[in-house]
């Protein structure tokens, strides 16, 4: 496994374990208020926690896919890196 291919599957792990928190926020607060905007965000956290989940299978299982473009690559772990910036600071405001 290259470089860049073990920094977007870790990336994507690390995005799953704060979608977990965000979730157990989300799912409390649902429970308590019932409201549609908090059940929203608990579909958005299944969903994209189902993509990461998607990612790190592609990444571990499907190499080929990015064997003739090292580029895209380098492009994939960008990404995941930028949804985990991303995430801290959605984690940040919601337990705040």
């Amino acid at each position: 496994m290259t470089d860049p291919t073990l920094l977007a599957v870790a990336a994507a792990g690390g995005n799953l374990l704060l979608l977990g928190v965000l979730s157990a926020v989300w799912i409390r607060n649902y429970w308590t208020f019932r409201n549609r905007q908090v059940f929203a965000l608990c579909c958005f956290a299944a969903l994209l926690a189902g993509e990461n989940v998607a990612a790190i299978a592609f990444h571990l299982r499907m190499g080929m896919l990015y064997a003739e473009s090292g580029g895209a690559v380098l492009v994939a772990a960008a990404l995941r890196v930028l949804q985990f910036v991303a995430l801290c600071f959605l984690v940040w405001a919601t337990v705040r």
